[in-house]
């Protein structure tokens, strides 16, 4: 039997913080899975952090730094991972499990590092080089391969800060910097370069069921970028625009569904001024088969197994609806005529006001559960909601 100690370090077993409550708007109950005197979240929303028998991923600022948590979703005690050094930067919001969940990936400390999830034992994969900054990572569907983005760095003239907002994000964006998108083995070390451009390169997303497949976008102001979602085949090189550009229609905050063949994505049309038209949608890898479904409120991001349940994180919506509605996660269902909705299925009451505040809304794999972060108490904390019948749930009123 493991002993749960009261101190942190790699192998502490922190007890249980669960509690419930009941949201005011649905009658769902939330179940709030951290509760310490420090934020907590769960990682990057196109990223699963389930994995094993009942486990999650999970990043906690506990003890004065950042450290890969897992959670025993049976019982909700948690174990400290890693045990990193404050003031060295990390990117555990972006960690990414291997698709057979024996180990998992992440940055920190200028190099991409794999630690085994049962012996906590890690090793530096990759060193990232002088005068460039690592961007994100994902493991190919048959794990042969790391995939992640190498940025110009640029800190040196420009001010940037894009993990606690925005700063920088458009002054980077204009300066075109030289971006690679590369791989590496995490069995041999290999490396190899798989594309570059004189533009930034983000959002590096593998095909969770086809290995030869990832998802890279042309990062900057929506409005302001070339084309926002590309394709690359690893074994090729080549590379296409998915989802046509119209005129005055913005998307963006792509993923893969889980059949691997569907990228899902969110926006918006209309006037640059008003953004008054939303947009939810997916398309097909070969930028076929493209569905899309209009709406009048706000989301940051939206997140979807298969095209029948799409959860989103919604802002705001306008002064008829009420205070009531503002800040609560929107749920669509499709039954294969057209999107429903959208319901809503709690309040989430997130900042959004660092990247790791984000609420990011993320289905469980079998799309039973909703895990979403939120600082609604002062300090981010994961929540996870079982989802209802898409019925049960109250409509949002439209004016």
């Amino acid at each position: 039997m493991t002993m749960i100690k009261s101190r942190g370090g790699k192998g502490t077993v922190w007890p249980s913080e669960r509690r419930t409550y009941t949201d005011l708007i649905t009658g769902v109950t939330v179940t709030q899975l951290t509760n310490h005197c420090s934020h907590s979240h769960h990682i990057y929303f196109t990223n699963n952090g389930f994995y094993g028998d009942g486990k999650l991923l999970f990043g906690s600022d506990r003890e004065n730094v950042t450290n890969l948590y897992s959670m025993d979703l049976h019982n909700g005690t948690m174990t400290q991972l890693t045990d990193l050094e404050r003031g060295r930067e990390s990117r555990i919001q972006g960690t990414f499990l291997h698709p057979d969940g024996h180990e998992a990936y992440f940055y920190y400390d200028n190099a991409i590092r794999a630690i085994n999830l049962e012996t906590m034992e890690e090793r530096i994969l990759y060193t990232i080089p002088q005068g460039y900054k690592f961007g994100s990572l994902s493991c190919t569907a048959d794990g042969q391969w790391l995939c992640f983005g190498l940025n110009t760095d640029l800190t040196q003239s420009i001010a940037i800060d894009t993990k606690n907002g925005y700063l920088g994000f458009e002054e980077y964006f204009r300066a075109k910097p030289h971006c690679m998108i590369m791989a590496v083995s995490p069995e041999n070390g290999k490396v190899k370069k798989l594309h570059e451009d004189q533009l930034w390169i983000g959002h590096v997303n593998t095909s969770p069921t086809q290995a030869h497949l990832l998802t890279f976008c042309h990062e900057g102001p929506w409005e302001q970028i070339d084309h926002r979602i590309w394709v690359l085949d690893i074994e090729t090189g080549r590379h296409w625009k998915v989802k046509d550009k119209k005129a005055n229609e913005y998307v963006g905050h792509e993923y893969w569904m889980s059949d691997g063949l569907h990228i899902g994505y969110h926006g918006f049309t209309n006037s640059l001024e008003d953004h008054t038209g939303k947009i939810i949608g997916s398309v097909l890898f070969d930028n076929s088969q493209v569905q899309q479904y209009e709406f009048p409120f706000q989301n940051m991001h939206v997140h979807s197994n298969d095209l029948s349940l799409v959860i989103g994180d919604g802002q705001q919506t306008s002064a008829y609806h009420g205070q009531q509605y503002q800040d609560t996660l929107q749920v669509w269902r499709n039954d294969g005529t057209g999107f429903q909705g959208p319901r809503i299925l709690c309040k989430h009451r997130g900042s959004f006001h660092t990247q790791n505040l984000h609420v990011h809304p993320r289905l469980s794999p079998d799309g039973k559960q909703v895990l979403f972060t939120s600082d609604m108490s002062g300090y981010g904390n994961l929540y996870m909601v079982d989802m209802p019948e898409f019925e049960s749930l109250p409509e949002m009123p439209v004016k």
